[in-house]
């Protein structure tokens, strides 16, 4: 190369740098950019991901859920993750840094805790499953790949279908004598587990000799009907169970082959935390055709751990008492509306009034087409949050089945919006419940709720910003936002006329009965049966909607705080928006803006993030969020 050529590259590359760094520099410049982070300020989100990583691994070995070995290796691994966390130097840690360590902390601090309630729930029910250890030694051996004895094998299953069948047999015989209403529920409980883990036996016995037979001729030979006999036997006991927790006839339904449901290592099945804090899947009968909600209550002490996770510093019988202050708001708001409407201080009439403001059959999706556009105008005209472009075109719209409807009488939201209206094959009475449940009242509350500002917003953010965080997701802030903004919406006279106060004052008082039938059933104090009659007596729901809603609760895919999260999440924030935005240190814009790229963490530490709290290795939640509170 001559030294013209070289000089040339140089002046070429010299261009180059400057004009990089040009652009960098107003790539810093522009409004609204996200800070840099990188994993040298921030070390804990490299940890973070890793624990996701490895933790997932763990799970697709470990998957029976019921096995000892599987808890065992579980509870290892948390207690190396705390040593590995306790290593690292807090003190250099930014901001952003302490917040996540802190949540890590908390997270394998919770989850060791769970598997200590995982353990007491099972034994509870060890003697209705003794022969739990049969089953889960024959796969776990396949896991570890030992050599197979395809005669021993035979004589295995043979005897499994003894056990089972002693167990059935002795099962069928025990006393049915009379039992309080609270023994009789709890009774239904267990069974109701033990059914749930003899599904997730036969499954695991499934995978073991699936495996195996068809691809070694002598295992095919020997254990085929054996195997037959003893799957025979699990799914005949695993109905009598499920009977004797329904009160209905067994009814036997054929083995379907499933992946076990190992715990999320994003702590959650729902879009915003549902498994987030607790233990219980709450076990519903596997035949879609029953009808009885038996739930599996979570008991006291399990419930101070998961409000300790979620950092809430109350006790259940405390927030249960908000609860009640906030239906007494409710109420009296209740009662002005339905004098502006001219029937007095009858609330129930002026209800009644607003179920009936239906659309007719196929009206409904463009009603709530309508409803979103005009909540995003309303945020966007009184400058309240940042709605990007994309989000505001890509949310989608899809009607329910019928099926969904029988957990969720209600549309469901996100990215997609999904709307419960009826369907053709409705009876007459729960076509008219359905479309007086969703009325247009009712809708006007809740539509900008599921999407703009609510929940497709923050999911379209949450994944943007802080993505590592996807594993402390919380319902808190997850459904917490959602209720907060038909608060706010409520202050700012978005409810024009005494029909709109009324649908949003039904949501309203629903998420304070939630807080109250939720945390009552998980104390053992109140029934799914009582629990639906509280949500007709006392809210004015229409029954099946009730139903619904107590078999959404309880049906193991949300756990045991969610329902409460919606109206205390909502009061966290409002409280926070009273200390930051009514006092003027920030804009209501920059606040929205600001919670939406702290991803769905616990608001006490986005708290501590907006305010810049100083934290320390040793922080404990103590924000006690409800005072005096702005109605």
């Amino acid at each position: 190369m001559n030294i013209f050529a070289r000089l040339l590259l140089t002046l070429f590359f010299m261009l180059t740098g400057f004009f990089h760094g040009q652009l960098a520099s107003a790539a810093d410049a522009r409004p609204n950019a996200a800070p840099a982070r990188s994993a040298a300020a921030n070390p804990m989100r490299d940890i973070i991901e890793g624990y996701q990583t490895d933790l997932i691994a763990l799970e697709r070995v470990y998957n029976i859920s019921v096995s000892p070995t599987r808890i065992d290796r579980l509870r290892r691994f948390y207690e190396d993750q705390l040593k590995r966390l306790a290593a690292v130097n807090f003190d250099a840690l930014d901001q952003d840094g302490r917040i996540d360590y802190l949540l890590f902390r908390n997270k394998l601090q919770f989850e060791a805790r769970e598997l200590d309630h995982e353990q007491k729930k099972q034994s509870e029910v060890s003697s209705l499953v003794p022969f739990s250890p049969s089953v889960i030694q024959l796969e776990e051996a396949r896991r570890r790949m030992e050599p197979l004895n395809a005669q021993r094998s035979a004589k295995d299953l043979k005897e499994l279908s003894d056990k089972v069948a002693q167990t059935r047999k002795s099962t069928e015989k025990q006393s049915k004598s009379a039992k309080d209403a609270a023994a009789a529920h709890a009774d239904k409980v267990a069974a109701n587990r033990a059914a749930r883990t003899v599904d997730d036996l036969q499954r695991a016995l499934k995978r073991w000799h699936d495996f195996y037979a068809g691809y070694d001729p002598e295992f095919t030979w020997w254990a085929d009907q054996p195997y037959q006999a003893a799957d025979k036997e699990l799914q005949d006991y695993a109905a009598l169970l499920r009977a004797r927790a329904t009160g209905s006839p067994a009814r036997t339904t054929p083995s379907t082959e499933t992946a076990a449901e190992p715990r999320s290592p994003s702590g959650g099945s729902s879009r915003f935390g549902g498994r987030s804090s607790g233990t219980a899947r709450s076990a519903e009968p596997a035949e879609s055709g029953d009808d009885a909600i038996i739930g599996d209550p979570l008991g006291r002490e399990a419930l101070l751990d998961a409000l300790a996770y979620e950092m809430i510093p109350y006790t259940p019988e405390q927030l249960i008492e908000i609860a009640n202050k906030e239906f007494a708001w409710c109420e009296a708001e209740y009662r002005r509306a339905a004098r502006d409407l001219g029937f007095g201080d009858d609330w129930r009439k002026a209800l009644e009034r607003v179920k009936n403001l239906y659309v007719k059959p196929g009206e409904q999706p463009r009603l709530i087409k309508d409803l979103a556009e005009e909540a995003v105008k309303f945020v966007e005209d009184h400058n309240l949050v940042t709605i990007p472009d994309l989000c505001k075109e890509t949310w989608r719209m899809e009607m329910m089945t019928p099926e969904r409807q029988r957990v969720n009488p209600f549309f469901t939201g996100g990215d997609v919006i999904s709307v419960s209206y009826p369907t053709a094959a409705m009876s007459f009475d729960d076509k008219l419940m359905s479309m007086r449940g969703n009325n247009i009242h009712f809708s006007r509350a809740t539509v900008h709720h599921e999407l703009i500002p609510g929940h497709h917003l923050q999911g379209f953010m949450a994944s943007r910003y802080q993505t590592h965080r996807r594993l402390f997701r919380t319902p808190f802030l997850g459904e917490g936002w959602s209720l907060y903004w038909e608060m706010l919406l409520w202050d700012m006279d978005f409810p024009k006329t005494p029909e709109d106060r009324i649908g949003f004052l039904f949501w309203r008082s629903h998420r304070c009965a939630r807080i109250i039938f939720s945390l009552n059933f998980h104390l053992g104090k109140m029934t799914p049966e009582e629990a639906i009659d509280f949500l007709v007596d006392r809210v004015g729901h229409e029954r099946r909607n009730a139903t619904g809603e107590v078999r959404r609760s309880f049906a193991g895919n949300y756990g045991p705080l969610y329902q409460a999260a919606y109206m205390l999440g909502g009061l966290q924030i409002r409280a926070l928006h009273t200390e930051l935005v009514d006092s003027g240190k920030m804009t209501n814009r920059d606040f929205h803006d600001a919670i939406l790229k702290e991803n769905s963490i616990p608001i006490e530490m986005i708290r501590a993030s907006l305010t810049r709290q100083p934290l320390t290795k040793d922080f404990l939640p103590q924000w006690k969020f409800y005072n005096a509170q702005k109605k």
